[in-house]
Formats: C-alpha cells, structure tokens, sequence
C-alpha cells in the first residue's frame, strides 16, 4: 500500500493552500489517517488526525481554527484544508496511517507518504 501527498507549494501568509494524501493497496477506510509537519532542522510534529469514519478529529493547538482535516473513503483520499498560513507552517508534511484513534505519536502510526513541501513567506 502506498500513501502519494500531493497539493503543497509557495504561499504568502495569510494565504490557504489544500493539501491531499491518495491511498492505495490497504482498505483506507480501516485507518485513522493523519497528517505531520517536519520544519528544516526540527523533530517532525503532530498536526492533526481524523477517525476512520470522518466523525471526529482533533489537532494541535498551533493549528486548531486555522487547518481542517477531513476525508473521502468512497475516493481512499485525505485532506488538509490550511487556512491563515503564517511563516511557522513552512515544513514538509507528510500523511500517515494508524489503527489507534487518539494518538500524536509517530511511533503510532504505521504507514507514511513521502510528504509534500509548503512553503509560507513573509
């Protein structure tokens, strides 16, 4: 199974860009899908997750009121949908796959993509 993101680039703060992740190869709809951010020279970093069915999601809090996640099971496709970017945002981001609800962890999360670059200037 792979995960391809997709939808990165260069923003101006302030901006919005929507970002998607395409699954293939695995029943999408069995994971709880989530999205990370790694910044140059930084840890990589929880940004937000969704349950398998799209009822429920939860984020950091540097994010919260500015991106959504939200998914497409009938098209295996996940969303991130970031509005109000600022300079902080600039960072690879990568979508993931996990059989736990509720984690922000890495380690939790079995299936990654190879992340997609938005970049946020001043």
């Amino acid at each position: 199974g792979q995960l391809q993101a997709c939808g990165g680039g260069l923003v101006q703060a302030g901006g919005s860009l929507r970002l998607s992740c395409a699954a293939s190869g695995r029943t999408f709809s069995n994971y709880v899908m989530g999205w990370f951010r790694q910044a140059p020279g930084k840890e990589r970093e929880f940004v937000a997750a969704i349950s398998r069915s799209g009822g429920n999601t939860y984020s950091a809090d540097s994010v919260k009121g500015r991106f959504t996640v939200s998914r497409d099971n009938a098209k295996n496709t996940l969303h991130l949908q970031m509005n109000s970017l600022k300079p902080e945002d600039t960072a690879v981001y990568h979508c993931a796959a996990a059989t736990k609800y509720g984690s922000r962890l890495q380690k939790d999360y079995d299936y990654w993509g190879q992340g997609t670059q938005v970049t946020v200037s001043s």
